[in-house]
């Protein structure tokens, strides 16, 4: 019960940082929030590309309580041309109890954030951040199975830096995005086995089998499951005691959306087995932030009663103020920011018809890539040096001494000093997780390893 109450008071803690940004939002258009005065003071000539507001809210309904979420706004860093901002939301639905899910909570930014090198300008930083989601994910899972605990859970990670949006997920609970323009962007995969034929490919071809759980009468029922094992999904942190061909290396999609903003919603699988992504959108068209979270997890409860624990956070990146005028703002009159990004459309099929005067293509893809092979994960189009530390493991940041470091894309120790051509680079134990992965070894080694 204890989790519960906390979680209630974590609530109540978003909804007053809510009603300050709407407060500054509907009330006093003409002053600057001072968090925005403190950036301009740091980083004058970059303000511009910052000009933006996150507002947020989460809810929350438990049954396991094995729904976790991480939240962190307004960080700022330091880059070579400046002060940058950025925001973080993460949300970890666990199974076969929490231990997976709280610690991916607590360690998986920072695994993240260290597999960035220093020194990088905003936009090597942004362009870094896929690869660096990819180590920090498999170095997470991999600290975590040093514990010989058995839980798992799903992650959806979300970097938010200007209006650039970096989406990182394993598992189910999946990610949505609405711009200002309409429209529905999915930042996502789904890894169930039940709905991801490629995944169901890569496990079998692994030495996995998928198949549904037998009654022992012939009769089968549930999802299709991997075994050994039985998890129906084919990525997730944690799960030890299932093969190694389920892994943790997520899915990433990076997308920069229009200076109009937009409204993105992560919600743990009790809300998506309930409603569509377009019913998710249209029972909060219109709400606040602050009241779209709540109203959704009450939706999913009316539809399907409460099977499992229901998990929503809602996010919208607002401009900070309304620009001057365009076409489509002499269309509709403003009566507040949120009323006017996020208005009530008609339920007409001509509720799309503003698409003629918004430019095409305002949510430009920046990246996509779902390969479970981390040598397809760790190429990159920008000259090594910026993206990887040379001596140092790619996954797990420990230092490589010269002709210890096997480059990801051989799979042999490489003779003599590493050079950066041939990087990045992995230690032994990161080159073993890999190729267990990819289904090269068995996991005889890691069972017994795990009695």
């Amino acid at each position: 019960m204890s989790g519960r109450n906390e979680r209630q008071h974590h609530h109540q803690h978003h909804h007053q940082h809510q009603h300050q940004h709407q407060h500054q939002h509907q009330h006093q258009h003409h002053t600057v929030p001072l968090a925005v005065l403190l950036k301009r003071e740091l980083a004058n000539e970059k303000v511009e590309k910052s000009n933006l507001v996150v507002v947020y809210s989460q809810a929350s309904e438990n049954k396991k309580g094995e729904d976790f979420t991480l939240i962190k706004t307004e960080r700022q860093r330091v880059v070579a041309d400046g002060v940058s901002t950025y925001s973080v939301f993460g949300l970890f639905d666990g199974h076969n109890g929490s231990a997976a899910a709280v610690y991916a909570k607590e360690n998986l930014l920072n695994n993240v954030l260290s597999a960035i090198p220093p020194d990088l300008n905003r936009d090597e930083w942004v362009a870094a951040l896929p690869r660096a989601l990819v180590a920090g994910f498999v170095k997470t899972d991999k600290d975590f199975q040093q514990k010989a605990k058995t839980s798992g859970t799903t992650v959806t990670f979300v970097i938010i830096e200007g209006w650039v949006i970096t989406v990182a997920s394993v598992g189910d609970s999946r990610c949505i995005l609405e711009p200002s323009e309409g429209g529905i962007h999915y930042l996502s995969a789904d890894h169930r086995l039940d709905t991801n034929e490629e995944e169901r490919a890569r496990i079998t071809s692994s030495g996995g089998e998928v198949g549904r759980l037998n009654t022992g009468g012939g009769a089968e029922v549930g999802p299709l499951r991997c075994w050994p094992g039985g998890l129906c999904l084919s990525r997730s942190i944690g799960d030890m005691d299932v093969g190694e061909f389920i892994v943790p290396v997520p899915y990433v999609k990076q997308v920069k959306i229009s200076t109009s903003g937009g409204r993105l919603i992560i919600c743990s699988d009790g809300v998506w087995d309930a409603l569509s992504a377009e019913a998710v959108l249209d029972c909060c068209r219109g709400m606040s932030a602050e009241a779209a979270a709540p109203h959704i997890v009450k939706e999913s409860l009316q539809a399907k009663g409460l099977r499992d624990d229901t998990t929503c956070i809602v996010v919208d990146i607002l401009p900070q103020e309304k620009p001057p005028t365009s076409a489509p703002s002499q269309k509709r009159p403003v009566k507040g920011m949120l009323k006017a990004i996020f208005r009530k459309k008609s339920s007409e099929p001509s509720s799309y018809i503003e698409k003629e005067y918004v430019e095409p293509d305002m949510v430009r893809e920046l990246y996509e890539e779902g390969s479970a092979m981390l040598s397809e994960r760790f190429e990159t189009k920008y000259p090594l040096c910026n993206m990887f530390k040379l001596f140092m493991c790619a996954v797990c940041q420990v230092e490589i001494k010269p002709g210890e470091g096997i480059s990801v894309h051989e799979g042999a120790p490489n003779q003599g000093k590493p050079r950066p051509w041939d990087g990045p680079f992995l230690c032994s134990s990161c080159q073993e997780k890999k190729e267990a992965m990819e289904g090269i070894r068995t996991s005889d080694r890691h069972i017994s390893g795990s009695d």
